[in-house]
């Protein structure tokens, strides 16, 4: 049994297609998203992406854990891993660290410390499950740092493949290409301790 409600919608479909077949536009062609105002989706999947997000949205007064939505708009991998990040002071929300059940709000900065890099978004969208990339960035404002260039942290030590076992010679090159020279020197003198 249909409620008021969705007739409500049916009925706006309806004038919307109205609209747009007046306007001279084909009714299934695409306008500007109501609430970013950009253009919506033509691909048919991200489509049913945002749509199923938007199905994922808590209702009024609901709210959503910071560690649940971090995982929603994949800035991390696991949920338990947001949980984690956050009771290790890696998450803050305005500025202060907070617990995995702190609410997040439309307009919150989230500061997330991951795997080396700092990630600064502004909440856009409040989300409980997890979505695909495409409509994940719907759902925040991006102003993190540009990650560093993979040049500059080009790993040291690494060795071609196939070249065999490293010599006493190469380990020592390695380690002092690491910094771990100290490390060297501390082995060198157990070697010729009697």
């Amino acid at each position: 049994m249909a409620s008021e409600h969705d007739e409500g919608r049916s009925g706006e479909r309806a004038a919307s297609q109205d609209g747009a077949a007046a306007a001279g536009r084909a009714p299934d062609q695409k306008t500007a998203h109501p609430e970013t105002g950009g253009p919506k989706t033509a691909d048919p999947k991200t489509a049913a992406a945002v749509a199923a997000a938007e199905a994922a949205r808590p209702q009024n007064g609901e709210s959503v854990r910071v560690d649940s939505w971090i995982w929603a708009v994949r800035l991390i991998k696991t949920r338990s891993l947001g949980a984690t990040a956050c009771r290790g002071g890696h998450v803050r929300v305005n500025g202060e660290r907070v617990k995995p059940a702190h609410s997040v709000r439309v307009g919150d900065e989230v500061r997330l410390r991951h795997e080396g890099r700092e990630r600064v978004v502004v909440v856009k969208r409040l989300i409980r499950k997890r979505v695909g990339a495409p409509v994940a960035v719907q759902c925040y404002v991006d102003n993190s740092p540009p990650p560093p260039p993979r040049e500059a942290v080009a790993p040291a030590g690494i060795r071609d493949r196939g070249a065999g076992r490293p010599t006493k010679r190469d380990r020592r090159d390695m380690e002092r290409l690491r910094g771990l020279e100290g490390l060297a020197s501390a082995r060198r003198d157990a070697e010729t301790r009697p």
